[in-house]
């Protein structure tokens, strides 16, 4: 397209549409070149036409006079790019985002941290009450050892390592398979049908509170009900993590500070319910209503997310073309234009998916593949110790007191949480060792040392290891050391993982990663069974 030079106060005219058609493909050069120009009336013009471009309807077209044009990518693309990016106000979306990044962990975190009250329910003889069990300690210690208490107790006494598989398998399981769902379902039945089957499963265990069940039954319903809720868990997070895609960088951090204080949340619901000093029956109930009334908040602030205006700028940008969209932005912000090749023919874009496909897993995974066994080494070590073997250590100096109520919930779960997200928000200040570090390897393998440590406390029933910790400030201060650095190194490992590629295979190093995180947690969990049969 040539463009004519006058000496009046007009320097450029545009071509007429019947001579060049839609002249908007060529309007984003054309106005850099006259903001540009060396005259200050070419300038002061091309200033005046470019505030004057419409700004709020991105996918109208601009119609000359004399003609029209039909709105495409490339209308909406300068539309959207001369629009003023709308600010999140009062930090709406942030604080949406922060409550969906709760919601993803919560589920797990108050069925973990309930673990006093499942095995009450499994020690529980078939024909008292679960008020009258409460009420009559004296008499369920003095009750003759029939063969079906046996059985309650061995239901017990696995019930912590079961619930760990149960909850890994299937977080591990459908992580794999959150491409395949990506792709076929929605985003929104995603993410809303995870949250409503959540809220089901809790409603279920809030009724079953009330409802007298035999051991094995209700064994079987509460791991059904495990697996149900961290499989839509897995599910939620990895289009939590995908809908953060769509915005600013900075806006995954809510989704992370969320997940952090998922347990941290979850150990308080239930020093509350403690606290309140209600039977164990009216305690749970209230626990398990109270993640109900978390769920229906994620859910509502769901719902709500499209009415807010600086998140649906970003997915308006998504449906007109997220592969393009941000790199002609970067470009027209700058003053440059983008390639019309990109437009027209689509050509960038497919030669883009091509070199993507291109990278070798087996290329990235060599160049990862310290980073990634060392944080499946070290959910290996969490998991197999906590919670299935920390949740059977006991109070020495508690006797009768309150505290015998109060110890696993504090000294266990919430010591854990606070600790583990002081390790992860450190990382945000302080990274060392650096990711090419040898010494980064040799602390993963060293917290191998807290296996041992944990099991020599006050673990009962025990068979074998002699208890040599037994102290309370013991178990207290190792599992602090334990929790600071599984969330430190844990976060580590993570961050340093993308960066050990180059910038186009980030993404795919980023996924192996998770999936090294999942399989330490499945493996974590089978060798909770191991760790605890040597005690």
């Amino acid at each position: 397209m040539r463009r004519e030079r006058t000496r009046g106060p007009r320097a450029w005219e545009f071509p007429s549409p019947a001579k060049s058609g839609c002249p908007l493909q060529s309007l984003s050069r054309d106005l850099r070149e006259l903001r540009e120009g060396e005259r200050p009336e070419d300038q002061a013009e091309g200033e005046e036409i470019w505030q004057g471009l419409p700004r709020k309807t991105p996918g109208k077209a601009l119609a000359p006079e004399g003609g029209s044009c039909q709105p495409d990518k490339t209308e909406n693309t300068i539309a959207m790019t001369t629009s003023h990016q709308p600010q999140d106000r009062y930090k709406g979306v942030w604080l949406i985002f922060f409550m969906l990044g709760l919601g993803t962990l919560l589920p797990w975190n108050f069925f973990m941290t309930a673990t006093q009250y499942f095995t009450s329910r499994l020690d529980m003889p078939q024909n008292v009450s679960l008020v009258t069990a409460e009420l009559s300690k004296d008499a369920q210690a003095s009750a003759a050892p029939t063969a079906p208490l046996t059985e309650r107790n061995s239901l017990s006494a696995i019930f912590n390592n079961v619930m760990t598989l149960c909850a890994m398998l299937p977080l591990l399981l459908f992580t794999c398979l959150n491409s395949f769902l990506h792709q076929r379902i929605p985003q929104s039945v995603r993410i809303l049908g995870s949250l409503v089957a959540i809220l089901l499963v809790f409603l279920i265990t809030a009724i079953l509170v009330k409802v007298q069940l035999d051991p094995l039954p209700f064994f079987v319903i509460t791991m059904i009900k495990i697996m149900l809720i961290n499989s839509f868990g897995a599910i939620l997070q990895g289009s939590l993590f995908g809908l953060a895609g769509l915005l600013p960088a900075s806006y995954t951090a809510p989704i992370m500070s969320g997940q952090g204080l998922a347990g941290f949340f979850a150990s308080v619901a239930m020093i509350c319910a403690i606290a309140s000093g209600s039977e164990l029956s009216e305690s749970a109930f209230g626990y398990f209503i109270t993640a109900c009334a978390v769920i229906i908040l994620n859910i509502i602030c769901y719902l709500g997310l499209p009415r807010l205006e600086f998140y649906r700028y970003y997915q308006q940008l998504k449906l007109e073309g997220p592969g393009e969209q941000e790199t002609k932005l970067d470009l027209i912000s700058k003053g440059e234009e983008p390639r019309a090749g990109k437009e027209e023919s689509g050509v960038s874009v497919s030669h883009s998916q091509a070199t993507n496909e291109s990278h070798s897993i087996k290329a990235i995974l060599k160049n990862i593949s310290v980073l990634a066994f060392s944080v499946c080494f070290i959910f290996t070590i969490t998991i197999g110790m906590f919670p299935a073997v920390a949740v059977e250590v006991k109070s020495s100096i508690a006797g009768t007191s309150a505290w015998e109520h109060y110890f696993i919930p504090v000294s266990c779960f919430l010591t854990f949480n606070i600790f583990d997200w002081l390790g992860r928000s450190l990382t945000a200040v302080f990274m060392w060792p650096g990711k090419d570090s040898r010494w980064l390897p040799s602390l993963v393998l060293a917290r191998l040392v807290f296996v041992p440590l944990l099991l020599l406390c006050n673990i009962k029933p025990r068979r074998y290891l002699t208890v040599v910790f037994e102290h309370d400030a013991w178990f207290i201060s190792f599992m602090a050391a334990f929790a600071f650095s599984n969330g430190y190194l844990a976060s580590l490992c993570m961050c340093f993982g993308p960066k050990k590629v180059k910038p186009a295979e980030a993404e795919t190093a980023g996924a192996i990663m998770a999936f090294f995180l999942c399989l330490g947690l499945a493996l974590g969990a089978v060798f909770s069974f191991l760790f605890r049969a040597i005690v």
